[in-house]
């Protein structure tokens, strides 16, 4: 978007999905995360020299180099249902309050430009509070906030709906600030934002419609090695698979009634990655091959495309470690659409430049 890209601070960055997402804009000159495991794939993709591996409670935000946006992917585990959804308050999730301590303490040097990214349930869970508590948090440091939920299915063929926190302590731009809901807040978003009196309704334009299905980040010379479990595939999902008209559909196992089965998402889509902390919260492939049936489960590079990730990225290390780095990461072109869409023209507002 322009020759001189704009320094950003990534924290929890992860495997840096982030910042290939917002590399058109954006040039992360600060990243943090704690995990070597994740970081083995940043060093690999991205400049491993600004990549700063350690807990986040011992980062002071007087030390990091200027910049004019923040984004932070803080951990999901205590607002996700899949979780224990403590909020926002616990361990994990709660180490939203050092990055904001970590801002607090740059002072007038902090980005003028914010961006949170959590599961659709910092909106949900416990009656809207957890974001609540963060609006107001981000509100009382200057910033005029508002969200967004999008789902990464608008542009790859995975559902993951993700909240985006965005703020900025610069003018915001007539063409960004609408008056009521849109596309991009759910009905549990709306409802929260509406009871909220200095909440911004982030106007963003939709996206086109999508242009890659399920089957073109299928790696077609894998074997299928796993048929043995499409035996735990219920009747109703065949049914609903053969009459789908599809080649291929995802599923995960999960135990019903106290048996396992293999449901089936037969729509194109596949269903929202997940850390590989077991057997069932890998995602199997499964091929109608007439009546017959065939599955194994998605390779990395597979879940790598499913994130929007180019081929030429890295994924070094075992299975598990690439699965890890992709499933616990933001889909690239979601942070691509938002930094193309918002976050360009809120940092080019707020240094005065639009």
């Amino acid at each position: 978007m322009k020759d001189t890209k704009y320094p950003f601070h990534e924290f929890f960055a992860g495997s840096g999905l982030v910042s290939c997402g917002l590399s058109s804009a954006f040039r992360s000159v600060w990243a943090n995360d704690i995990s070597e495991r994740k970081a083995k794939v940043y060093r690999a993709n991205l400049d491993a020299s600004i990549l700063h591996i350690g807990d986040i409670s011992e980062v002071s935000g007087g030390e990091l180099p200027p910049a004019v946006l923040s984004w932070a992917s803080f951990p999901c585990q205590d607002l996700s249902l899949a979780g224990n959804i403590d909020g926002i308050y616990s361990k994990r999730s709660g180490l939203v309050w050092q990055w904001m301590r970590i801002i607090d303490e740059a002072g007038d040097k902090a980005p003028s430009v914010i961006c949170l990214e959590n599961v659709s349930g910092l909106v949900s869970a416990h009656g809207g509070e957890d974001y609540r508590h963060l609006h107001k948090a981000l509100t009382e440091r200057g910033y005029m906030v508002g969200a967004v939920l999008i789902n990464a299915d608008l542009f790859v063929p995975q559902s993951r709906p993700r909240v985006f926190v965005i703020g900025t302590k610069g003018p915001i731009p007539s063409s960004l600030r609408g008056i009521r809901p849109s596309w991009a807040h759910s009905n549990a978003l709306a409802k929260l934002g509406e009871s909220i009196a200095d909440f911004i309704w982030w106007d963003l334009p939709r996206p086109p419609a999508r242009s890659i299905a399920l089957e073109d980040i299928v790696e077609d010379d894998i074997p299928f090695d796993k048929d043995r479990t499409t035996l735990l595939i219920p009747e109703r999902h065949r049914v609903k698979f053969r009459e789908s008209g599809s080649i291929y559909a995802t599923g995960y196992r999960r135990t019903r009634n106290g048996r396992q089965v293999l449901e089936l998402r037969c729509d194109g889509t596949a269903g929202c990655l997940r850390t590989p902390a077991g057997g069932s919260s890998r995602q199997f492939l499964v091929r109608r091959d007439g009546e017959e049936m065939h599955a194994r489960l998605l390779t990395v590079r597979e879940v790598a495309r499913l994130m929007g990730a180019p081929d030429d990225f890295e994924l070094p290390g075992t299975y598990n470690d690439g699965y890890f780095a992709m499933g616990d990461a933001v889909a690239v072109p979601v942070a691509k659409y938002l930094a193309e869409n918002v976050l360009f023209q809120l940092v080019e507002a707020a240094n005065g430049l639009e």
